[in-house]
């Protein structure tokens, strides 16, 4: 077996993707590895969907191929990240365990024939997961071309049936106690839906009419725990065999939200993602910059792993298509990405597949071949890679790769509780609220990092609230403590009208930050989709409005329309020595940023660089002991920046000024005297 030696120690950005030579003949191999080299390949993910090919026969395993894979990787100074195939089980597991496939919210039991067939509250499930990476684990814990473990793929699968039914309820058991605190929480009185026995409760699927909010909230708690378990037992079993491997799983960004991130990350060492923009042009690098923030957030402001991103092509899901990205695109976008802490790039795939559900994903070497644009996009990444491989030494002592000082939340509760059926309005959704306010501060050149409201906010001086609409007395007073010792806070309307539990809090809707904000918000007016709606200082609105009680607080605008003309629409009060804002509309998208500016200005946070904002996106990135400046342009002119230092990219110094053309970037190592803007 090749040595550990024959790896390059040196620090390096991760570079390659999903491979899968078990879907390919072995002389397929040595040409891979010509093509990984020519490219600069350091990095393989192997094994994610080849629990057939492990593990024909139950108990039956077959490693021959996978030990000459990674010898293979080995001998070539390739580092692998070695998957357990737990997201696709085979046929002969379904075919044995029925009970563990996946039924659906309308009672409909699926069958074998795609990947996440299988239910992760089934105890049969739960043991095969657990014996293949036990067997995984045994074989190839100490390696040397290991460099990491990627346990499952997408963790996002939510099962019913009597399996999940029987967990539910243990669940519950464990949160409620007893029967009479469920009821209470529930309100089962409403709608005679009382239980005197916990047999009688079931996941909420399919029913005649509405289902309990409350009970169907706590099933996506549920169903978030039951996934972070499934996670938790694959970690105890590789880590029991060499514990400094560095564990992950690769969380799908930002649309599957079938679990709680924040809990998640606790239980791996690197937060990786998979991140696929679905809109080309500005408004896909704005979901880059989007992404980038939410996986390094997730991982505690360290460096995080770019697992899948697309190469040459843009999946527009809405209107189903798969469109080309511009020349250029895959490495602009790789940049944006190592700004915000991207330990390098992988992709999804190294080869497309000539046949299989996803045989026109999008590859590094596609099907055409070695000489296509999309290959030799990938050489020039792979060079360009090497030469910043200085970004890939870990930053100082207790210094976080990116810095902030505005704050966004990311709460998956608050996703799941905007999602609640029967609310006033569709517009409360959580995503597009959440993406809206990050991407005017994208469009503003300041940056953000997201948080949980429990966690410490001392180094924020701003953070914002823009969907929360059940929030609990702790959350409450966390944001009061924060703003009263000095921080501003923004929330928009319906936040806090309910607790944790999707009761509604009397006496005031935000009732749950209404004496934080200086309020009371009587009456809700939802708005018809075409309703236009113009504020006292000209800003343009539309979907919400609601009836506002100044209780200390001061109007900032006020609603022009009958029958809320003169009523307030944005306020402001002074609390302790910070200031909490309530936006009770939703601003379309230039008044949200005149808004935002404003309060940014208030709260003493101006932007991560002179030329930032308006397509020219600036972020500083630290790496060992020093600090580097990215500097993109994402607009259709050339703009003249500030550039001070020496850039990575042309190996060049700067001293002055700098033409930054469209598509063009810098990435400057700055003076150690420099000063932040």
């Amino acid at each position: 077996m090749p040595s550990i030696e024959t790896f390059r120690q040196t620090p390096h950005l991760v570079f390659g993707g999903d491979y899968n030579p078990e879907q390919w003949p072995e002389e397929v191999w040595e040409e891979d590895i010509r093509l990984m080299r020519k490219a600069r390949v350091n990095r393989v993910t192997v094994g994610v969907f080849s629990w057939s090919s492990i593990e024909p026969r139950e108990g039956e395993y077959r490693f021959g191929w996978l030990d000459r894979v990674m010898d293979l990787m080995a001998e070539n100074g390739i580092g692998v990240i070695l998957a357990t195939p737990t997201a696709s089980p085979p046929p002969w597991f379904t075919a044995a365990h029925p009970e563990a496939l996946p039924v659906t919210a309308n009672g409909v039991r699926l069958v074998h024939g795609s990947r996440d067939t299988y239910n992760p509250a089934a105890p049969a499930y739960r043991e095969a997961a657990k014996r293949v990476a036990e067997a995984l684990a045994v074989r190839y814990a100490f390696h040397p071309a290991l460099r990491m473990w990627h346990l499952h793929n997408e963790y996002g699968t939510v099962s019913y049936g009597p399996e999940t039914d029987r967990a539910f309820r243990t669940w519950l058991q464990d949160k409620c106690g007893n029967l009479d605190a469920l009821n209470s929480t529930w309100n089962t009185a409403f709608w005679s839906q009382g239980y005197s026995e916990w047999d009688q409760i079931l996941a909420p699927q399919a029913t005649q009419y509405l289902p309990n909010p409350s009970q169907v909230l706590d099933f996506k708690r549920f169903s978030a725990d039951l996934l972070r378990d499934c996670l938790r037992e694959q970690v105890g079993v590789v880590r029991s065999h060499r514990p400094e491997v560095p564990v992950t799983t690769n969380f799908m960004l930002p649309s599957w939200n079938h679990y709680d991130q924040w809990d998640l990350a606790a239980e791996i060492d690197d937060v990786s993602v998979d991140h696929y923009p679905d809109t080309p042009g500005i408004e896909g690098d704005v979901q880059v910059a989007f992404g980038s923030d939410l996986a390094r957030s997730f991982n505690a402001g360290r460096p995080w792993v770019l697992m899948e991103q697309a190469t040459t092509m843009v999946y527009d899901y809405a209107q189903g298509r798969i469109l080309a990205r511009p020349p250029g695109a895959l490495k602009f976008n790789t940049l944006q990405y190592l700004a915000r802490g991207a330990t390098g790039s992988l992709f999804f795939q190294w080869r497309s597949p000539r046949a299989g559900a996803e045989f026109f994903h999008s590859p590094m070497v596609p099907h055409v071949g070695e000489d296509s644009r999309t290959f030799r996009e990938i050489v020039e990444l792979g060079t360009t890679l090497e030469r910043l491989a200085e970004l890939a030494e870990a930053p100082a002592e207790g210094q976080r790769v990116t810095d902030a000082r505005v704050a966004i939340v990311w709460d998956a509760a608050a996703w799941w509780s905007a999602d609640t059926r029967a609310l006033p309005s569709n517009d409360l959704a959580f995503l597009p609220a959440v993406r809206s306010v990050h991407r005017a501060l994208w469009r503003l050149g300041v940056n953000a990092d997201f948080v949980q409201l429990g966690a410490d906010l001392s180094r924020y001086r701003l953070v914002l609230v823009p969907s929360k609409l059940a929030a609990s007395d702790a959350e409450a007073e966390a944001l009061r403590a924060f703003v009263t010792a000095g921080g501003h806070a923004v929330l928009w309307y319906f936040a806090g009208s309910t607790d944790e539990n999707l009761n509604v809090r009397p006496g005031s809707f935000t009732g749950a930050f209404a004496d934080l904000l200086g309020i009371r918000v009587e009456e809700h007016h939802p708005q018809l989709a075409a309703t236009a709606l113009t504020l006292s200082d000209g800003s343009a609105a539309d979907c919400w409005a609601e009836t506002i009680e100044l209780k200390g607080a001061q109007s900032v605008a006020e609603f022009t329309h009958d029958p809320l003309a003169g009523s307030p629409a944005v306020t402001r009060t002074a609390v302790g020595d910070g200031t909490a804002h309530y936006i009770g509309t939703r601003l379309q998208a230039e008044a949200l940023e005149a808004h935002l500016h404003r309060i940014l200005g208030e709260a003493g946070v101006g932007k991560d660089h002179p030329a930032a904002g308006n397509g020219l996106e600036a972020v500083r990135r630290h790496a060992g002991a020093g600090t580097y400046l990215f500097l993109l342009n994402h607009g259709p002119d050339a703009v003249v920046v500030e550039a001070r230092g020496h850039d990575l990219l042309t190996d060049t110094d700067l001293d002055g000024t700098a033409t930054l053309d469209p598509g063009g970037a810098l990435i400057l190592r700055e003076p150690a005297n420099i000063t932040e803007h």
